[in-house]
């Protein structure tokens, strides 16, 4: 077993948005981090949401116009930050009068854009469905409809960014690596992990524990910590189907349900589409979610109501389904539980324990600034808040103006197709250059798998960005298991276990 004899300032439990939030925060301002992931960064509720950064217009209903209204802001922040993986979607409502009057909808809709001081996304407007394109695909009893602005993100390079981030400011990442102990000795932590690959064990000392491990935060605090918590997150899964695109144009819809929830349903990876999410309790191991037969007959029904193309089963080319760890307020409703994050400091024998419940992706930046206030009087050496107009790695584009960034795109690179450019450029953005590493021509980026998948790309990720099992690199750094055949995704899983990159992993 090794020993790391240096004292660390903060071991950060969870490699989701949460945990490489605070890990990028904590070191940009001079603390020792060392961030820890039982498996693969975002595999959990991170890389399984809607995939949006929004201010999450249905719950205004709920009240939570603070919350609202603090996503709204962030929201520009993050468009900011991350132009290449983030940017505007507009959404259509079609107004159904059963559901909501028409009145409630576009009040809605005019307090989602005054509160949250918005700048650059254009605001409301209202639809007429028999005429304006949008209508196009719906049912010709749907008339009168809304259109509004939020914004789309690739939820599992989010995580991943943060924590690239987070290593060029001096943290340690370790992926596939669960802490196996946690306890309390002489003021502070000491912490073990345990290399899931390779079986090696490590020790490390901190002042300081962040348990940002989401579904698992009550059970790392009574299991692993051997602390207690008066707080406790409430489990609620929501699925999603992906199906091929079947309306014209790059907007997205936002469906009422009878049950007074709405349904998501976006453009998706160029020719498909996203629609969820379910909200339903869970009682279950989060590793072992999926989406069941209701859930996506649930979702199908809801598009069929709206829309003149029917959806069928055999239409669904795969599911995913995610576990929120929502802040558990007591409410009966899943869909009314608060999505707000409250913080839970233990300091015990003066090593202090920071649990994080809740929260959701468009907040994680706050988030991890207002766990970090929450140090202050621990770490009183640190430095200030710094990442409100920081780029995150890639996102360092002129005046976040992605579209300029893709025409010089283009003109550096002009041996290499439009749609090779808009892969690199979304995923990698400015950081494109590294992934590419001086190709003159296709032929210089190596092996072909298939699609925009070549083997430059699957080198990158494993040195960079902690790719090391095929399905890190297919399912999460990207998204070209949607886009290769079996046998394609095949070939690559083969070529990467006989590979180098499955050695050096």
């Amino acid at each position: 077993m090794s020993k790391d004899s240096d004292m660390i300032d903060l071991f950060v439990i969870g490699g989701g948005i949460n945990g490489a939030g605070v890990a990028r925060d904590a070191a940009g301002r001079g603390l020792k981090v060392v961030l820890c992931e039982k498996d693969d960064l975002a595999e959990g509720t991170s890389s399984r949401s809607g995939k949006l950064v929004h201010g999450g217009l249905r719950y205004l209903e709920y009240y939570e116009f603070r919350l609202v209204r603090e996503a709204l802001i962030e929201r520009e922040v993050l468009m900011r930050a991350a132009p290449h993986i983030i940017w505007p979607m507009r959404f259509v409502l079609p107004h159904s009068p059963q559901d909501r009057p028409a009145w409630l909808v576009r009040l809605g809709l005019f307090l989602y854009d005054h509160l949250g001081g918005r700048k650059k996304l254009p605001g409301t407007r209202t639809l007429d469905l028999t005429r304006d394109p949008e209508g196009a695909p719906l049912l010709d009893q749907y008339t009168k409809g809304f259109e509004y602005s939020d914004c789309w993100v690739d939820d599992a390079r989010l995580v991943v960014l943060n924590a690239v981030d987070a290593a060029e400011k001096g943290a340690e990442v370790l992926t596939r690596s669960p802490c196996i102990s946690a306890r309390r000795e002489d003021g502070a932590w000491t912490v073990q992990t345990r290399n899931d690959i390779t079986g090696q064990t490590r020790t490390f000392r901190a002042r300081c524990l962040v348990n940002c491990a989401g579904p698992w935060v009550t059970d790392f605090i009574t299991r692993v910590a051997g602390a207690n918590s008066a707080r406790n997150v409430r489990l609620v899964k929501g699925s999603h189907i992906i199906v091929p695109k079947f309306w014209q144009g790059n907007n997205a819809y936002l469906v009422q349900n009878h049950d007074k929830r709405v349904i998501f349903i976006n453009p998706y990876e160029g020719d498909k589409a996203l629609i969820g999410t379910t909200d339903i309790a869970y009682d279950g191991r989060a590793e072992d979610v999926t989406a069941d037969e209701a859930e996506i007959e649930y979702l199908l029904s809801a598009v069929n109501r709206y829309f003149k193309e029917k959806l069928r089963r055999e239409d669904v080319l795969t599911t995913f389904s995610g576990v929120r760890p929502l802040f558990d307020d007591g409410q009966g409703n899943p869909s009314a539980v608060t999505r707000d994050y409250v913080f839970d400091l233990d300091q015990t024998g003066g090593a202090p324990l920071l649990n994080v419940f809740g929260g959701k992706i468009t907040t994680f930046r706050e988030l991890a600034e207002r766990g970090m206030h929450k140090l202050r009087d621990i770490f009183p050496q640190m430095g200030g808040d710094w990442t409100e107009t920081a780029p995150l790695p890639g996102g360092e584009i002129a005046n976040a103006d992605y579209e300029s960034y893709a025409n010089l795109l283009r003109e550096l690179h002009p041996w290499m197709p439009r749609d090779l450019v808009h892969h690199y450029g979304r995923l990698y953005g400015a950081r494109t250059k590294d992934v590419v590493a001086g190709a003159m021509n296709l032929a210089d980026l190596g092996r072909h798998f298939g699609g925009q998948l070549y083997e430059a790309e699957a080198r990158y990720l494993v040195r960079k960005e902690w790719a090391l099992r095929p399905e890190d690199i297919l399912w999460r750094r990207t998204k070209h298991y949607l886009h290769l055949s079996a046998s394609q995704r095949q070939d690559f899983v083969d070529w990467f276990n006989t590979s180098d990159l499955a050695k050096a992993a």
